[in-house]
């Protein structure tokens, strides 16, 4: 029997699942997955481009494909196919019965790769989807041209706030996390903004996942079984690939401190670093004018 959540008042099912405001489905071996896929943009010759990669976008801890909205229709404007998906337990994605650990979403992305036949692709990751799109590469290194990391979980473990780590204390942490941790969690979202003139909005749009039967079980999960600890043999194996991958960090990133990138370039150190002045922990939603074209021109270029 589940512990019975605050505010957890629906099931996820085919008729809820109406409520999504775009994309579609697809039944995976681990559960139902909700993603939205941009149409194949014809040439300037109406002809259909064949030569670009799908780019393939991944979320991060808590906060579904939405957060990917400025990205998704800059790619896709740029000519690219865009693939984006909610993370198992996070926003119209099933909330299976499973350890939520970076081996149940890599193994979700590599399904849903290959159910949408999907052979090689680039692929850019945020905060713990970084570090899931960094555990897919070195796990595939044949299926991913290029990687593109923006402030990602990194050697080192997330730091965590006071109400998700009473959240994981044993014996009362679905209690905490049932009965005190909803508004704080959406509260706790603020802090991934440097300006705060979009928070209001980004909350209202979290709010809507929170609803749903298992998403606080699912967070529970992933903080218990460590996907947003620490990966230094992950990074130091990307490095090794010698694949071209770009790293961006929002210069006031509250969530995943700015001095964590220095690890991951020591372990990475061919790649291509970009910082984003007066940003948070989520630059391409904050700043996408800053950072739209410089992941654009990485794309378009040819590897060396």
């Amino acid at each position: 029997m589940s512990f019975p959540y605050r505010g957890e008042t629906k099931e996820l099912n085919d008729e809820t699942r109406k409520d999504a405001p775009s994309g579609a489905f697809i039944r995976l071996p681990n559960g139902v997955t909700h993603y939205e896929l941009s149409s194949n943009p014809p040439s300037s010759k109406g002809k259909r481009l064949g030569v670009r990669l799908p780019v393939v976008l991944v979320h991060g801890f808590s906060v579904p494909y939405f957060i990917w909205d400025p990205t998704f229709h800059a790619l896709a404007s740029s000519g690219f196919r865009v693939l984006r998906y909610d993370l198992f337990g996070r926003g119209f994605s099933d909330r299976p019965h499973a350890r939520y650990n970076l081996d149940l979403f890599i193994q979700q992305l590599s399904d849903l790769l290959d159910a949408l036949n999907f052979k090689q692709i680039n692929l850019v990751g945020l905060s713990m989807g970084g570090a899931i799109a960094s555990g897919f590469t070195v796990r595939y290194p044949e299926r991913v041209r290029k990687l593109v990391l923006i402030d990602p979980v990194g050697t080192h473990p997330m730091p965590l706030n006071l109400i998700y780590k009473a959240a994981i204390l044993p014996g009362i942490s679905e209690l905490i996390l049932g009965l005190a941790g909803t508004e704080r969690m959406v509260k706790g979202v603020a802090s991934d903004f440097f300006d705060s003139a979009h928070v209001e909005m980004f909350q209202n749009q979290y709010r809507v996942q929170m609803q749903y039967r298992g998403f606080k079980r699912a967070i529970l999960s992933t903080l218990r079984n460590r996907a947003v600890g620490g990966f230094p043999k992950i990074y130091e194996r990307l490095g090794k690939l010698g694949m071209p991958v770009l790293l961006f960090w929002g210069r006031n990133d509250q969530t995943l401190p700015f001095a964590q990138s220095q690890s991951i370039l020591e372990l990475v150190p061919r790649a291509e670093f970009h910082v984003i002045e007066d940003c948070g922990h989520i630059p391409h939603y904050e700043k996408p004018e800053a950072l739209n074209p410089i992941l654009i021109d990485f794309l378009k270029r040819r590897s060396v």
